[in-house]
Protein backbone atom coordinates (compact mmCIF):
# COMPACT_ATOMS: atom_id res chain seq x y z
CA UNK A 1 0.00 0.00 0.00
CA UNK A 2 1.26 3.39 -0.52
CA UNK A 3 -0.54 6.56 1.21
CA UNK A 4 -0.75 10.00 1.06
CA UNK A 5 -0.80 11.77 4.45
CA UNK A 6 -2.06 14.60 5.38
CA UNK A 7 -1.24 16.77 8.88
CA UNK A 8 2.13 14.62 9.59
CA UNK A 9 2.83 17.12 12.22
CA UNK A 10 -0.17 17.02 14.26
CA UNK A 11 -0.79 14.73 17.09
CA UNK A 12 -3.04 12.35 15.20
CA UNK A 13 -0.64 12.57 12.28
CA UNK A 14 2.57 11.53 13.96
CA UNK A 15 0.57 8.80 15.43
CA UNK A 16 -0.81 7.53 11.87
CA UNK A 17 2.70 8.27 10.42
CA UNK A 18 4.63 5.91 13.20
CA UNK A 19 2.12 2.89 12.16
CA UNK A 20 2.83 3.58 8.41
CA UNK A 21 6.67 3.48 8.85
CA UNK A 22 6.40 0.49 10.91
CA UNK A 23 3.39 -1.69 8.68
CA UNK A 24 5.57 -3.69 6.51
CA UNK A 25 2.75 -3.92 4.09
CA UNK A 26 2.95 0.07 3.62
CA UNK A 27 5.61 0.87 0.87
CA UNK A 28 6.19 4.58 0.80
CA UNK A 29 4.30 7.67 2.25
CA UNK A 30 4.04 10.81 1.22
CA UNK A 31 3.92 13.46 3.65
CA UNK A 32 2.05 16.81 2.06
CA UNK A 33 2.19 20.02 4.39
CA UNK A 34 2.86 23.16 5.10
CA UNK A 35 6.20 22.38 7.49
CA UNK A 36 8.03 19.22 7.68
CA UNK A 37 7.69 16.18 9.61
CA UNK A 38 11.24 16.39 10.79
CA UNK A 39 11.55 12.47 10.36
CA UNK A 40 13.84 10.64 8.59
CA UNK A 41 13.10 7.10 7.14
CA UNK A 42 13.59 5.39 3.56
CA UNK A 43 9.59 5.05 2.72
CA UNK A 44 8.74 8.71 3.95
CA UNK A 45 8.89 11.13 1.24
CA UNK A 46 7.67 14.44 2.15
CA UNK A 47 6.10 17.90 -0.39
CA UNK A 48 6.30 20.66 1.32
CA UNK A 49 3.51 22.70 -0.25
CA UNK A 50 2.58 26.07 1.13
CA UNK A 51 -1.05 26.67 -0.62
CA UNK A 52 -3.14 23.86 0.61
CA UNK A 53 -6.29 25.03 -1.69
CA UNK A 54 -4.82 24.31 -4.82
CA UNK A 55 -2.29 21.56 -6.04
CA UNK A 56 -2.33 22.24 -9.57
CA UNK A 57 2.13 22.67 -9.58
CA UNK A 58 2.36 19.22 -7.69
CA UNK A 59 -0.45 16.77 -9.09
CA UNK A 60 1.89 14.89 -10.80
CA UNK A 61 3.41 13.51 -7.25
CA UNK A 62 0.07 12.76 -5.89
CA UNK A 63 -0.92 10.15 -8.92
CA UNK A 64 -0.45 6.49 -7.89
CA UNK A 65 -1.46 6.04 -4.42
CA UNK A 66 -3.83 3.38 -2.42
CA UNK A 67 -5.29 5.51 0.61
CA UNK A 68 -4.90 8.98 2.26
CA UNK A 69 -4.92 9.58 5.90
CA UNK A 70 -6.63 13.20 6.32
CA UNK A 71 -5.17 14.44 9.54
CA UNK A 72 -4.79 18.29 9.15
CA UNK A 73 -7.14 20.20 11.57
CA UNK A 74 -7.54 22.98 13.98
CA UNK A 75 -9.60 23.83 17.15
CA UNK A 76 -12.12 26.26 16.41
CA UNK A 77 -11.83 27.69 19.74
CA UNK A 78 -10.88 31.30 19.95
CA UNK A 79 -10.98 31.53 15.48
CA UNK A 80 -13.34 33.10 13.29
CA UNK A 81 -16.24 31.27 12.08
CA UNK A 82 -15.19 31.76 8.31
CA UNK A 83 -11.76 31.33 9.00
CA UNK A 84 -12.24 27.74 10.75
CA UNK A 85 -14.62 26.56 7.76
CA UNK A 86 -11.96 28.15 5.11
CA UNK A 87 -9.61 25.38 7.22
CA UNK A 88 -11.80 22.77 7.94
CA UNK A 89 -14.17 22.36 4.81
CA UNK A 90 -12.50 24.03 2.19
CA UNK A 91 -8.77 22.77 2.61
CA UNK A 92 -10.17 19.27 3.32
CA UNK A 93 -12.55 19.54 -0.13
CA UNK A 94 -9.87 20.59 -2.37
CA UNK A 95 -7.17 17.57 -1.00
CA UNK A 96 -10.05 15.54 -1.72
CA UNK A 97 -11.59 16.71 -5.40
CA UNK A 98 -7.67 16.67 -6.84
CA UNK A 99 -6.97 13.33 -5.29
CA UNK A 100 -9.97 11.72 -6.04
CA UNK A 101 -9.74 12.82 -9.86
CA UNK A 102 -5.93 11.70 -9.43
CA UNK A 103 -6.21 8.07 -7.70
CA UNK A 104 -10.51 7.12 -8.34
CA UNK A 105 -9.76 3.74 -6.73
CA UNK A 106 -8.20 5.64 -3.62
CA UNK A 107 -9.40 5.30 0.30
CA UNK A 108 -10.04 8.47 2.11
CA UNK A 109 -9.67 8.64 5.67
CA UNK A 110 -10.74 11.58 7.75
CA UNK A 111 -10.01 12.55 11.42
CA UNK A 112 -13.68 14.26 12.35
CA UNK A 113 -14.43 14.48 15.70
CA UNK A 114 -17.19 13.11 18.40
CA UNK A 115 -20.25 15.20 18.72
CA UNK A 116 -19.89 16.01 14.30
CA UNK A 117 -23.38 17.13 13.19
CA UNK A 118 -24.09 15.35 9.28
CA UNK A 119 -28.10 17.11 9.85
CA UNK A 120 -25.95 20.06 9.16
CA UNK A 121 -28.38 22.02 11.18
CA UNK A 122 -27.83 22.18 14.86
CA UNK A 123 -26.81 24.82 17.16
CA UNK A 124 -22.86 24.04 17.27
CA UNK A 125 -21.04 26.00 14.90
CA UNK A 126 -17.88 23.91 14.74
CA UNK A 127 -19.90 20.55 14.68
CA UNK A 128 -21.98 21.94 11.44
CA UNK A 129 -18.59 22.25 9.60
CA UNK A 130 -17.33 18.85 10.65
CA UNK A 131 -20.97 17.25 9.49
CA UNK A 132 -20.90 19.05 6.17
CA UNK A 133 -17.26 18.85 5.46
CA UNK A 134 -18.17 14.65 6.34
CA UNK A 135 -21.22 14.61 4.25
CA UNK A 136 -19.68 15.85 1.13
CA UNK A 137 -16.49 13.70 0.89
CA UNK A 138 -18.58 11.28 0.99
CA UNK A 139 -20.47 12.35 -1.93
CA UNK A 140 -16.86 12.97 -3.74
CA UNK A 141 -16.98 9.32 -5.46
CA UNK A 142 -14.11 7.48 -3.51
CA UNK A 143 -13.67 4.06 -3.80
CA UNK A 144 -14.33 3.99 -0.01
CA UNK A 145 -14.19 6.52 2.56
CA UNK A 146 -13.80 7.00 6.46
CA UNK A 147 -15.00 9.30 8.68
CA UNK A 148 -13.56 8.39 12.35
CA UNK A 149 -14.75 10.26 15.09
CA UNK A 150 -12.47 10.18 17.79
CA UNK A 151 -12.87 11.47 21.48
CA UNK A 152 -10.40 11.92 23.96
CA UNK A 153 -7.17 10.90 22.80
CA UNK A 154 -3.84 9.73 25.00
CA UNK A 155 -0.67 10.19 23.21
CA UNK A 156 1.73 7.59 23.61
CA UNK A 157 5.26 7.00 22.53
CA UNK A 158 6.57 10.53 22.57
CA UNK A 159 3.71 12.21 20.39
CA UNK A 160 2.86 16.16 21.35
CA UNK A 161 0.35 18.24 20.42
CA UNK A 162 1.22 21.25 17.80
CA UNK A 163 -1.12 23.80 20.12
CA UNK A 164 0.46 24.95 23.33
CA UNK A 165 -2.56 25.23 25.02
CA UNK A 166 -3.35 21.15 23.97
CA UNK A 167 0.10 20.19 25.45
CA UNK A 168 -0.31 22.20 28.92
CA UNK A 169 -3.82 20.14 28.96
CA UNK A 170 -2.14 17.01 28.12
CA UNK A 171 0.85 17.30 30.98
CA UNK A 172 -1.74 18.42 33.63
CA UNK A 173 -3.96 15.49 33.36
CA UNK A 174 -1.31 12.97 32.21
CA UNK A 175 -1.35 11.39 35.73
CA UNK A 176 -5.02 10.31 35.60
CA UNK A 177 -5.20 8.82 32.21
CA UNK A 178 -5.01 5.45 33.20
CA UNK A 179 -8.23 6.25 35.46
CA UNK A 180 -9.63 7.78 32.79
CA UNK A 181 -9.20 4.71 30.25
CA UNK A 182 -10.31 2.21 33.00
CA UNK A 183 -13.51 4.56 34.19
CA UNK A 184 -14.12 5.35 30.34
CA UNK A 185 -13.29 3.07 27.71
CA UNK A 186 -15.97 4.08 25.33
CA UNK A 187 -14.30 7.50 25.09
CA UNK A 188 -10.76 7.27 25.38
CA UNK A 189 -8.09 6.06 22.76
CA UNK A 190 -4.42 6.54 22.37
CA UNK A 191 -2.63 7.72 19.37
CA UNK A 192 -1.82 4.39 18.79
CA UNK A 193 -4.97 2.80 18.73
CA UNK A 194 -6.19 5.57 16.15
CA UNK A 195 -3.12 4.72 13.97
CA UNK A 196 -3.47 1.26 13.88
CA UNK A 197 -7.47 1.74 12.98
CA UNK A 198 -7.28 3.63 10.39
CA UNK A 199 -4.04 1.65 8.53
CA UNK A 200 -6.72 -1.29 9.52
CA UNK A 201 -9.65 0.34 7.62
CA UNK A 202 -7.40 1.55 5.24
CA UNK A 203 -5.80 -1.77 4.54
CA UNK A 204 -8.98 -4.39 4.83
CA UNK A 205 -12.40 -1.65 5.09
CA UNK A 206 -14.56 -0.76 7.89
CA UNK A 207 -18.59 -1.66 8.14
CA UNK A 208 -19.61 1.41 8.16
CA UNK A 209 -18.65 5.09 6.37
CA UNK A 210 -18.60 6.74 10.48
CA UNK A 211 -17.07 5.58 12.56
CA UNK A 212 -17.21 6.43 16.58
CA UNK A 213 -15.39 5.41 19.28
CA UNK A 214 -16.71 2.16 19.99
CA UNK A 215 -16.49 1.42 15.82
CA UNK A 216 -12.67 2.45 16.02
CA UNK A 217 -12.19 -0.06 18.74
CA UNK A 218 -14.02 -2.78 17.06
CA UNK A 219 -11.61 -2.07 13.76
CA UNK A 220 -8.79 -3.38 16.64
CA UNK A 221 -11.04 -6.36 18.16
CA UNK A 222 -11.31 -7.43 14.18
CA UNK A 223 -7.36 -6.69 13.41
CA UNK A 224 -6.57 -8.92 16.81
CA UNK A 225 -9.00 -11.40 15.62
CA UNK A 226 -7.36 -12.25 12.28
CA UNK A 227 -4.21 -12.37 13.70
CA UNK A 228 -4.76 -14.66 16.49
CA UNK A 229 -7.30 -16.98 14.95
Amino acid sequence: MKAILFGATGMIGQAVLRECLKDSEVKSVLAVGRSSADVQHLKLHEVLHPDLLRYGSIESQLVGYDACFFCLGVSSLGMKPEEYERITYGITLAAGQTLVRLNPQMTFIYVSGAGTDTSEKGRVSWARVKGRTENALLRLGFKAAYMFRPGFIQPLHGIRARNAGTRVFYGITRPVWPMFRALLPSLILTTEDLGRAMLAAARTGAPKAILEVRDIRGLLESKSNAANP
